[in-house]
């Protein structure tokens, strides 16, 4: 990583028409055209180690991402140091298109895990529009979801309890985690530390864990060194209030 540039060279390659995200219930099907484009407008991918910065607030960066495997972060931090988390991603989601429309980017994006990223050249977007109309309304869905996901997480910011913010968290990073695929019956551990939980909730690291422990009595989570495993991601939700619309098979790119 080169002033929030990835280098791409001597990355591998997933081909697309092999691609494990279309393979899921979750994701929508490349019809043969769509597929050979993606191929195409594919520059190569990232790996990176967990801690990576992926995007830098305020760089002009050329790329955007698919988050093919592993967990990030976007977040802002204050002049003085305090972190804000604003969302987080898993497989299948799309980094790096506000820099598209704005030219730099306003937030920042970490690696909570190692990752792998398919890369795509930014300039490149106005042929989906040209080109590929049903591409083109596939980001801007992505776009529309991310919009409505914001909502809820201000909505709990401004007016769940702490416990019911947490509840709502953890039950929101497991269910985009069983359905991207990442969180398994084997692999069912959110990479999260209470310091992400604190900056993502806008608690103090004394009041997550007071919170988090009063989850942990009653049994619906368990934490440990590796992050956070939810036990009961219905009860967690029905503490928040929250009501996931189910969605049909979603695009990515």
């Amino acid at each position: 990583m080169k002033d929030g540039q990835p280098n791409t060279a001597g990355a591998g390659r997933t081909d697309c028409a092999h691609c494990p995200l279309g393979k899921l219930d979750h994701f929508r099907r490349f019809d043969d055209d769509e597929q050979d484009y993606v191929e195409g407008f594919k520059t190569g991918e990232l790996i990176t180690e967990t801690g990576a910065t992926i995007i830098v607030d305020g760089a002009h960066n050329a790329h955007l991402y698919t988050l093919l495997s592993g967990w990030a972060f976007r977040y802002k931090i204050m002049e003085d140091g305090r972190r804000q988390i604003l969302n987080y991603a898993v497989p299948g989601d799309l980094l790096g298109l506000q820099g598209s429309i704005t030219g730099e980017m306003q937030h920042s994006v970490e690696a909570l895990s190692p990752l792998t990223l398919c890369v795509f050249e930014r300039d490149r977007v106005n042929e989906l529009f040209s080109n590929h109309p049903d591409l083109a309304f596939d980001i801007t869905w992505i776009a529309a979801r991310e919009e409505r996901i914001l909502d809820e997480h201000l909505l709990s910011i401004g007016r769940r309890s702490a416990y019911e913010r947490a509840a709502y968290l953890l039950a929101f990073l497991n269910r985009r985690g069983r359905l991207s695929g990442i969180l398994t019956s084997k692999h069912n551990v959110i990479p999260i530390t209470q310091q992400h939980v604190a900056d993502t909730l806008g608690l103090s690291i004394v009041h997550t864990n007071k919170t988090l422990k009063k989850l942990k009595d009653r049994k619906l989570i368990a934490w440990g060194d590796g992050g956070c495993r939810v036990i009961d991601e219905n009860q967690l939700a029905e503490i928040a209030g929250w009501e996931e619309t189910e969605e049909k098979r979603r695009p990515f790119i």
